[in-house]
């Protein structure tokens, strides 16, 4: 009895041996074919033109030749949204040897029409933002008013009582 129980142990254990070879190859198979559709993948997503903002490197690596603009602005997040609504492929590079600092803006030279058109509105942005009043100034100015009327009407009150 003792005999026959080791017997099938064994079997069974050689059973899951195979068992464990065809699993095995069958993961390896399928982690080959994953690796195969990965790269074929990757290979495809690398076809894709990037598009907006991009780095110098990858605006340099379409080969559509490239140009450049010199912004000495510090705000350069609302040429950003400027850029974005055009749709220019560009590329922002800060330049750090002048004090204060200058922006090179690299973009494609078949661009040059909606960049045009995109500083131009920039521009006119920047000029009306420097142009308009603040709002904390135009708060002091209302508190300042609010502060005359209120002591006027003091001054009144007092007059009318000594009558």
């Amino acid at each position: 009895m003792q005999e026959e129980v080791e017997s099938r142990s064994v079997t069974l254990i050689i059973s899951s041996a195979k068992l464990t070879a065809r699993v095995l190859k069958a993961a390896i198979a399928k982690y080959l074919a994953h690796r195969k559709d990965k790269k074929i993948a990757k290979a495809r997503a690398g076809s894709v033109v990037p598009h907006g903002k991009q780095s110098v490197k990858e605006l340099v690596g379409q080969n559509a030749g490239v140009s450049n603009l010199e912004i000495t602005d510090s705000n350069i997040k609302s040429f950003d949204r400027v850029a974005r609504k055009y749709g220019v492929d560009y590329a922002v590079k800060k330049d750090r040897s002048v004090s204060p600092p200058k922006y090179l803006v690299f973009f494609k030279a078949r661009d040059a029409d909606a960049l045009t058109a995109a500083f131009t509105e920039f521009t006119a942005k920047t000029i009306y933002r420097a142009k308009r009043p603040s709002v904390l100034s135009r708060l002091q100015q209302f508190k300042e008013l609010v502060k005359a009327n209120t002591i006027d009407r003091v001054k009144h009150k007092e007059q009318e009582r000594t009558r």
